[in-house]
């Protein structure tokens, strides 16, 4: 792979950011800005009741799938805890597999933007090449990294941990009952 290092003669970010060399769609900092943006990715920046209000919808729309499977291993009538319990985690899947997908993107996109390399390609993947970040952008990344993303991917992490603790709860529950 190749080095290529912008001239040490700009002094601006803007003046490196116009002479780096990496495909304007797999700069780092703009793909932050992109996933931002997007409305899928920017539901993980939002304020605590804009977080989890998608997470307790896809949650209730999980139970027009989760809720007649479960009525059928465990009869709403005769078994009503087994159906609740087993409905109530069958619906966690599809907000899980949500929160994996945020999660996946924001650590991408955090650690293209915290590494002082960025890998790219021109035209396809036989002429891969390595940018190094002059100092001032890396340190811009590194703080983005540090007040932006890694605020988002936390909560992320203690969101699969609320998960993990509800379905361990619902284990209790069920040798309970």
């Amino acid at each position: 792979m190749e080095r290529s290092e912008p001239p040490s003669t700009q002094r601006s970010i803007g003046a490196k950011a116009a002479r780096c060399p990496v495909p304007a769609e797999q700069v780092p900092i703009r793909e932050y800005e992109d996933m931002r943006a997007s409305w899928f990715y920017s539901w993980g920046a939002k304020t605590l009741r804009g977080y989890l209000t998608p997470i307790a919808v896809l949650w209730l729309l999980s139970w027009l799938v989760a809720a007649p499977v479960a009525a059928v291993s465990f009869s709403p009538t005769r078994e009503l805890p087994y159906f609740l319990i087993s409905g109530a985690v069958g619906c966690l899947v599809l907000p899980l597999l949500a929160l994996m997908q945020l999660y996946v993107g924001w650590r991408h996109v955090g650690n293209r933007l915290s590494k002082p390399e960025v890998p790219y390609e021109e035209s396809g993947w036989y002429d891969g090449q390595v940018w190094v970040k002059p100092d001032d952008v890396a340190s811009r990344d590194r703080l983005i990294v540090e007040y932006q993303v890694s605020p988002i991917v936390r909560r992320l992490q203690k969101t699969f941990g609320i998960m993990a603790g509800l379905t361990l709860l619902s284990a209790v529950g069920w040798q309970l009952f």
